[in-house]
């Protein structure tokens, strides 16, 4: 090869070199997503957990969404108040105000009042007992306390008790749904820690039947009903239902004749004890 196609060869490289390197401008300049360096400063402030309590994925997610207005400070309860402070002052945005959910498990049946009518003998696991005929449990509804829901908490908030059922503790609890996810059952739902008046207990028997696989049972009596404001608890397939958007004029007395106590009202000195609830 000659001194000169050397040279030639050598110019056409960067020829197409300086081609190629003017579209890839031309197109990072026309299709740039401009992100708000808001967002990695947000990041650094919150707490990393990536619980998903905020409605969103995670941090990250709930970052972009406190700089694009979407979303409060407030709504990551993980954060201490001052941090939710840190943050606004950073947005230059009002904190909000905190609203703090917490997990509920809408069943009272442990092994000490509820009817076991088979022995589950397989993988550990509600799940997996859950697909074997519902599991040995004589209430088809209630928890199978095999402790899917403890071990989903990546967060200690729910341990199982002597009885079998899981006690969340609401001060750990951070109400990212993995308990509800993890139970066949569906028997935890995320509330308000406001929310005072509950049911637990999710059988559709009613009378004598309900009674006789469990004695915290609802029977669906419907002294509740009558004791409770109206409209705040209504009877749906035997088992009360309480309407929670009205739950801020319910009071204790809706359990006050209830015969098994499946309808109970959970004090706020016991929301924010160690020990949880039960």
């Amino acid at each position: 090869m000659t001194p000169s196609n050397i040279i030639d060869s050598i110019v056409i490289v960067a020829g197409v070199c300086l081609v190629f390197g003017a579209l890839i401008a031309i197109v990072h300049g026309k299709f740039r997503v401009f992100e708000d360096p808001r967002i990695d400063a947000t990041v650094e402030l919150l707490p990393g957990t990536n619980c998903g309590a905020c409605s969103t994925p995670g941090c990250r997610a709930f970052a972009e969404a406190l700089v694009s207005g979407e979303q409060q400070p407030a709504a990551c309860t993980v954060m201490s108040p001052e941090d939710r402070e840190d943050v606004a002052e950073l947005l230059g945005v009002e904190a909000g105000q905190a609203n703090p959910r917490v997990a509920r498990l809408l069943c009272a049946g442990g092994s000490d009042v509820a009817v076991q009518s088979a022995e589950y003998r397989g993988f550990e696991s509600c799940k997996a007992a859950a697909a074997v005929a519902g599991g040995g449990k004589g209430c088809t509804w209630g928890c199978l306390g095999l402790a899917d829901c403890e071990l989903s908490c990546d967060l200690d908030a729910i341990q199982m008790d002597a009885r079998d059922i899981p006690v969340v503790t609401p001060d750990l609890c951070t109400a990212c749904g993995d308990c509800v996810d993890a139970c066949p059952k569906d028997l935890f739902v995320l509330m308000p820690r406001e929310q005072h008046l509950i049911v637990q207990c999710k059988s559709e028997l009613e009378g004598d039947e309900a009674d006789a696989l469990c004695r915290v049972a609802c029977n669906g009596c419907g002294k509740c009903v009558l004791d409770a404001a109206d409209g705040v608890i209504d009877m749906v397939n035997g088992l009360a239902v309480i309407d929670y958007t009205q739950n801020v004029s319910a009071d204790p007395n809706a359990t006050a004749r209830c015969p098994t106590g499946a309808i109970a009202w959970v004090e706020k000195a016991q929301f924010e004890s160690p020990g949880g609830e039960g």
